[in-house]
């Protein structure tokens, strides 16, 4: 049922339903990472089909797919701010409703691409071309998810609210590879090289569909209305960098272990495909069972608290659970329970995550603010991991780089939430 209430200004205030709320908000970033769950999980089949003409190398082609999955994100700060301002300005349910419909459509056009063999290297650009599109969406999708999220959170539960984004995340990476996974089993590694990759990206039609039904009939959040007439529109620099910083681990430290997982298995250690996508799926089924009692926790004893002990298992035992997947002596279960506990520990920063962002900004710029930063950081740590990890492992001959590099950037993420930022525990505690 709705509830209405009064607000200054002498407005009423519809609050949507919490499950309707939840659902509008949570769903584009289903769709979202979805997509480029299967982006990475495809990778070495795409790198085959658009980035290696004859006689070109495997790990060449894997390279260049990475490159053009690094140059999407580096779009999405640029995403974040246009529509994210948008977003702040003109109400966060029109916005999001033009979001989800750009990245359903691009990515259901990369399913009818032509592939290098049909119009050689016009191919490559057309694909990079959609993932710009998806950048751009994906930019401004993240910013107005937590917003719509946090700002129907009941008092004292925004972190368990704003984990749901999170976990809708870990949802559609786990379903990218349970799709991916499935059609490689029933149409075989040939097929599925030659045309079978296209049906995962498809479905991004009917699940877009489903997205633009939810969306359409959301009420605008209670925070939004209640914004201040004249605010400035722009978030402070300073917010922003430290923001950026804090989830810095979180980027890096999720797209080694749940995403450039497959490839990396593939090309460094040498698994076959149906193995490298089942390793994937078991460390995503870890990071989702945690995100939720994660962000629930937050609402206990803190944002920031929860956080710095995910980075910290993430820099301690990085290495270790790659050791584990390296030594052939290893049971397959010592290895799942490790892949699981690996996805785990990511799932306690991604839980808080987003509400710790949301408290760092008020309601007037939260969607810029929260959104531009989280797109710097991933466009940085997560766009550019499996293009950092493939080719540092290809000079260097050390298959520990992916331990470095979450360890670095989970170490660095430490020092930032160790800061406090201004205003944020006031706002927090408003929320209470």
């Amino acid at each position: 049922m709705t509830e209405t209430r009064r607000v200054p200004h002498g407005r009423t205030v519809r609050r949507g339903p919490g499950v309707r709320a939840v659902a509008a908000g949570s769903v584009g970033n289903f769709v979202e990472w979805y997509e480029f769950a299967v982006y990475g999980f495809l990778a070495t089949v795409l790198a085959e089909r658009f980035f290696t003409p004859a006689g070109g190398g495997a790990v060449e082609g894997l390279v260049r797919t990475y490159a053009s999955f690094a140059l999407a994100f580096f779009f999405r700060p640029l995403g974040a701010v246009l529509f994210g301002r948008l977003g702040d300005r003109y109400g966060r349910r029109p916005v999001l409703i033009g979001v989800v419909a750009l990245m359903s459509g691009a990515t259901a056009l990369i399913g009818a691409l032509p592939t290098y063999g049909t119009v050689g290297a016009l191919a490559p650009w057309l694909l990079t071309f959609l993932r710009v599109v998806q950048g751009l969406a994906a930019g401004g999708e993240f910013g107005g998810a937590v917003a719509v999220l946090t700002e129907f959170a009941p008092p004292g539960r925004r972190g368990l609210y704003g984990a749901w984004q999170s976990f809708t995340v870990a949802l559609g990476l786990l379903g990218g590879a349970g799709v991916t996974a499935v059609t490689a089993a029933v149409l075989g590694t040939d097929r599925l090289s030659a045309w079978g990759w296209r049906l995962p990206f498809l479905l991004a039609v009917p699940l877009g569909l489903l997205a633009l039904w939810l969306r359409t009939g959301l009420a605008e959040t209670p925070e939004f209305l209640r914004r201040p007439k004249s605010p400035g529109t722009r978030p402070g620099r300073g917010a922003i960098a430290l923001a950026a910083a804090r989830v810095m681990g979180w980027a890096a430290a999720g797209y080694t272990f749940l995403v450039v997982l497959p490839s990396y298995l593939q090309t460094a250690l040498h698994a076959g495909f149906g193995q490298a996508l089942l390793a994937a799926a078991v460390a995503n089924a870890g990071f989702a069972a945690a995100i939720l009692p994660a962000g629930a926790l937050s609402d206990r004893v803190g944002r920031r608290p929860v956080l710095v002990a995910g980075a910290v298992l993430v820099a301690a035992t990085a290495l270790p659970v790659l050791n584990l997947l390296q030594d052939p002596g290893t049971s397959p279960v010592v290895k799942a329970c490790a892949l699981a506990g690996a996805g785990a520990v990511v799932g306690l920063m991604a839980g808080p995550g987003p509400a710790l962002l949301a408290e760092m900004f008020p309601s007037h710029v939260r969607w810029t603010g929260l959104g531009l930063a989280y797109a710097l950081s991933n466009a940085v740590f997560s766009g550019c991991a499996g293009l950092i990890i493939t080719e540092a492992v290809r000079r260097t001959g050390d298959p520990d780089v992916p331990g470095y590099y979450a360890a670095a950037a989970c170490a660095v993420s430490v020092l930032a939430l160790l800061k406090r930022a201004p205003g944020e525990e006031s706002r927090r505690k408003r929320c209470e």
